[in-house]
């Protein structure tokens, strides 16, 4: 599916079924359309601003005269802010690739339909952006920007040089509540490519400034606009605009007031110290003005570590089915804590399994019924669900599980493995 093709809505989560290796489907709700630094710091903004207020107020009970000081004062703050915003697009832009890309999609006619032939494919180009990670040319983008049937990418960097020899080297399921993928520049033509800084975006909090930066409709490159942390823990849900009827649910995501629009896609969201803290990845459309979201750099901050070191994509699974507890959930599978990852039991699941086979939570001696409230420390609540928490680990790392099993805390030790490849 590309870019353009995406529309993307912010939905109340149900009680859904759960996988961290994979997410069993919601049931559709209408959403929607989806597409998928900066400014001064706060307290620069705030003395400033409380300078002009103090003028105007002592202007407005002398003369006229000193007015033009408050409007000096003015455009000293927006001439700071626009300094600012020009150095970190200067600084990060050079990290920031668009992405044109090649594909096969299947496509059905009512003939083929009816008289039962095979669909038919067609080539379908479109653009998105990636972020450089480390200067031998690995990049991180969005899943969606690369999907499956992709048979071709090729990589702009910020002077205008093509690259044509980029390949996929990774992507998360279609169904994974986290939307990245990894590519690979195999021949640089002899250029110098910048890995962009990576923030801490488990810091990062409502109102602080950012800026977003991509390839703007698939064809502004570096197109850079600027805005607020709107919020945090954000569960959107995305569909085909094409009317095809696909859908899939991302979890946790920032929302922002930035400008994102299709094209920008796996482009960053940037902090005011220049580093990446979010892979732009969708915004409301429709009747729904300035809501966009981006995926926080610390969700997938163990996959990076591990492309990174080993040039492989391997996603750490730990191998339960679960449903995300919110005050609703807990009040109707009567539970006294409200927070947290519920594994349910094979009858509330449907008749599926809960406890993957040979996954590292059978291993560990996880059962149906528990519910995961701690991942090595971190808590499971609205800002950091389970499958984020996860990708922060890297696969056959060792972390600690906090518990609660009949009513009673404990802690379970897990080896993360490989997630399967089906």
């Amino acid at each position: 599916m590309s870019d353009d093709d995406r529309s993307k809505a912010e939905v109340e989560p149900p009680l859904v079924l759960k996988d961290d290796r994979f997410a069993v489907p919601e049931p559709h709700r209408p959403s929607p359309s989806r597409v998928r630094v900066l400014s001064v710091g706060l307290i620069l903004l705030i003395s400033l601003a409380a300078g002009f207020v103090g003028g105007w107020a002592g202007g407005n009970s002398n003369n006229v005269g000193d007015s033009s000081l408050s409007r000096s004062a003015q455009q000293n703050v927006i001439s700071s802010e626009s300094d600012l915003i020009s150095a970190i697009a200067k600084d990060v832009g050079p990290s920031v690739v668009s992405v044109d890309v090649v594909g096969q999609t299947a496509e059905a006619s009512d003939d083929s339909e009816f008289f039962g032939f095979a669909p038919q494919s067609r080539t379908q180009r479109s653009a998105g952006t990636g972020i450089i990670i480390a200067s031998n040319g690995l990049i991180v983008t969005n899943r969606h920007v690369v999907p499956e049937g992709t048979t071709d990418v090729s990589v702009t960097l910020s002077d205008g040089t093509e690259l044509t020899d980029v390949k996929v080297i990774g992507r998360t399921r279609a169904s994974d509540p986290l939307d990245v993928a990894f590519l690979k520049i195999g021949d640089t033509n002899g250029k110098k490519l910048v890995a962009a800084k990576i923030g801490d975006s488990g810091k990062v909090e409502v109102g602080d400034k950012v800026v977003a930066i991509g390839n703007a409709l698939g064809q502004f490159q570096n197109t850079v606009t600027s805005g607020i942390i709107s919020g945090y823990g954000r569960t959107v849900e995305a569909s085909s605009s094409d009317g095809s009827g696909g859908t899939e649910s991302l979890q946790d995501l920032f929302q922002t007031d930035a400008a994102i629009n299709q094209g920008n896609s796996g482009g960053p969201l940037v902090n005011i110290d220049g580093e990446v803290i979010g892979i732009n990845t969708a915004v409301a459309g429709g009747t729904a003005q300035d809501i966009g979201f981006a995926i926080p750099t610390g969700n997938i901050s163990g996959l990076i570590k591990t492309v990174i070191s080993t040039g492989k994509f391997q996603q750490p699974y730990l191998g339960v089915r679960y449903v995300p507890l919110t005050n609703d959930v807990a009040a109707e599978l009567k539970l006294n804590i409200s927070r947290g990852a519920y594994i349910l039991t094979q009858e509330q699941a449907g008749g599926q399994e809960t406890i993957l086979a040979d996954s590292p939570a059978s291993k560990a001696g996880l059962q149906p019924g528990d519910v995961i409230l701690e991942v090595d420390g971190a808590k499971i609540n609205e800002r950091n669900g389970l499958t984020s928490l996860l990708n922060k680990h890297g696969v056959d790392e060792d972390i600690s599980l906090k518990i609660q099993r009949d009513g009673k805390d404990k802690s379970i030790n897990v080896k993360l493995q490989p997630a399967p490849e089906s």
